[in-house]
């Protein structure tokens, strides 16, 4: 990127709040602010994201609160979808851990609806009742459902409260031009065009994104399942209100095809309405349609209103590469989803995550360029899996000829068809290979806070965090805890029930909820590397410094020598 100041963001924290055409909700509307490279003045970012989608935005309020000045561009100047709703509904374990990362979690676990019980049916009859298999100690539950505008106010909420990231709205991206040191960005705006130089650049504006074809990037298997209609219930006052997912194969309300139904904040229901093979989705989706529905399944005397519907042509879909050059793709930009399953806006914020750290550490120059090799490399295969095990839901939805019905309704509610922690197998950055998710548990923080997993690497400085488990000799753990992270964005802490004397600075894990998932046995001292979107790897034998060493520079992407 040539050289040369950033230009100071143009933050403007106001907002209006007003009704919006379309819907029930007043959304925030938020003041175009007339960039200053239209003065002339060459605009130079570290990074540019495109979107102020669910996956934009997670990028932004990851940069923000790791101190690393981004812009956000975005052609609305709103949250969601006018009319509010229905999208990304429903959050799981992972990427709530990621809102409370970020700052957010706790509005939007006051606003939401937490639900771990899913039904099955067939026709009228009930055939399974399944609850999601409990972690103990986890602080986050296995799901939030909450509409998505609601956890984009409040992402945004949160970039301007710390006011490192530039939101950008009203400003449409008309092309990327990739040189070898920069990516130049041209943009639209009301006040009129320029462009920008980004470092990098992180595509989260949709599926319908252009930047894919600007760059060189094919898409990879598209499909196109039967038609839905999707519509946002609110239920009266006096309707019962249960918090679990339901789904029917041949509702009689729905003409003996499919249906979802799930809960949202503000006693709004989602339902997924399977269409005939053929069908007008549009003319499906008409409230006349939706409220013969309501009252087949309800009966006429149900107080509701209808808050939003439309049409919906359910798709698969994954670019070949989720990165070209200094471009880097996310959420639906890199790959489309079916529904089914809270697979697609759980990805996008996971990939964000995955990428965001990284690009964090080589940005601050505690980390190669070649760290980011392994983004694709492990998102890549993890969408495949994502996309494979949405259109396996689907294919249940439609019952199969001479198969048997009771066993098809009951796969739907297999924990393995929901959103699940991508395993990174074959990572090049894990000595064996693999990288797994570790889930949220409190702990006593080294300074004595008691605190959970996610604030420990924030605590530490955003580093990759050296979890040591046994007793090393004093001699090691002095070279760990000095020599290590004056070469490497490396912390290291002793794990232990309490009450335990060493060199490294302790972390409590009272319940043993922490050593437990992170495999590690009381004979031979190891080290655990946990990075900080919260993945381990196979623990390291650590009786000497190489191994360790050689382990953490292959995470760092530095080579093992």
């Amino acid at each position: 990127m040539p050289d040369g100041p950033a230009l100071a963001p143009a933050i403007a924290p106001t907002r209006i709040n007003t009704a919006v055409t379309g819907g029930t909700y007043p959304l925030p509307v938020y003041p175009f602010v007339e960039p200053a490279e239209l003065a002339g003045q060459l605009g130079r970012h570290a990074v540019v994201v495109i979107g102020a989608g669910l996956a934009g935005l997670a990028a932004g309020a990851d940069f923000s609160v790791r101190g690393i000045p981004a812009v956000v561009f975005d052609e609305d100047n709103t949250v969601g979808v006018r009319g509010a709703s229905s999208r990304c509904i429903c959050y799981e374990r992972r990427s709530l851990q990621f809102f409370r990362r970020v700052g957010v979690y706790q509005r939007g676990a006051a606003e939401g609806v937490p639900w771990s019980v899913s039904r099955a049916f067939f026709g009228d009859r009930e055939v399974e009742c399944a609850a999601l298999p409990h972690l103990p100690g986890a602080p986050q539950p296995a799901f939030i459902n909450l509409q998505q505008f609601y956890v984009a106010w409040f992402l945004v909420d949160r970039i301007y409260e710390l006011g490192i990231v530039d939101l950008r709205w009203k400003t449409r991206v008309s092309g990327v031009t990739p040189p070898a040191d920069h990516v130049e960005v041209h943009v639209s705006t009301p006040a009129g065009q320029c462009t920008l130089q980004a470092g990098w650049l992180i595509d989260c504006s949709g599926g319908r994104s252009a930047v894919p074809g600007w760059v060189g990037v094919d898409s990879q298997g598209a499909s196109l399942p039967p038609r839905w209609c999707i519509a946002d219930v609110r239920l009266g006052e006096g309707v019962s209100s249960p918090t679990e997912r339901r789904a029917w194969l041949q509702a009689p309300f729905n003409a003996g095809h499919a249906v979802w139904m799930l809960p949202m904040a503000d006693r709004v229901w989602r339902f997924d309405y399977q269409l005939p093979q053929g069908a007008d989705a549009e003319a499906e989706s008409h409230p006349q349609r939706v409220h013969a529905r309501l009252r087949a399944q309800f009966g006429a005397e149900l107080p509701y209103e209808l808050v939003w519907l439309g049409a919906y042509i359910s798709r698969s879909q994954c670019l070949a590469h989720f990165r070209a050059g200094r471009v880097f793709f996310a959420g639906d930009a890199a790959h489309v989803m079916s529904p089914f399953g809270a697979r697609g806006g759980n990805a996008g914020v996971q990939e964000v995550e995955n990428l965001v750290w990284k690009l964090a550490l080589v940005l601050q120059g505690r980390a190669p360029e070649a760290l980011l090799d392994s983004d694709e490399a492990e998102r890549h295969p993890a969408a495949q899996q994502g996309i494979r095990a949405c259109e396996a839901t689907a294919q249940l939805l439609t019952p199969r000829p001479g198969g048997e019905v009771d066993a098809q309704a009951r796969a739907l509610l297999d924990p393995a068809l929901l959103v699940t922690p991508a395993l990174y197998a074959q990572s090049p950055l894990a000595h064996d290979g693999n990288w797994r998710g570790v889930h949220n548990a409190m702990l006593q923080l080294p300074d004595g806070r008691a605190a959970d997993l996610v604030a420990l690497p924030q605590h530490l400085d955003h580093a990759i965090v050296d979890i040591m488990r046994g007793k090393l000799p004093t001699a090691l753990a002095v070279r760990c805890a000095v020599l290590l992270p004056e070469r490497y964005p490396v912390r290291f802490v002793q794990l232990g029930r309490g009450g335990e004397l060493g060199a490294l600075p302790p972390l409590v894990d009272a319940q043993g909820l922490l050593e437990a998932q992170l495999g590690c046995v009381d004979e031979v001292p190891q080290v655990v590397f946990l990075r900080p979107d919260l993945y381990c790897a196979a623990p390291v034998a650590a009786t000497q410094l190489q191994p360790v060493e050689r382990s953490l520079r292959r995470l760092l992407g530095l080579g093992e020598d």
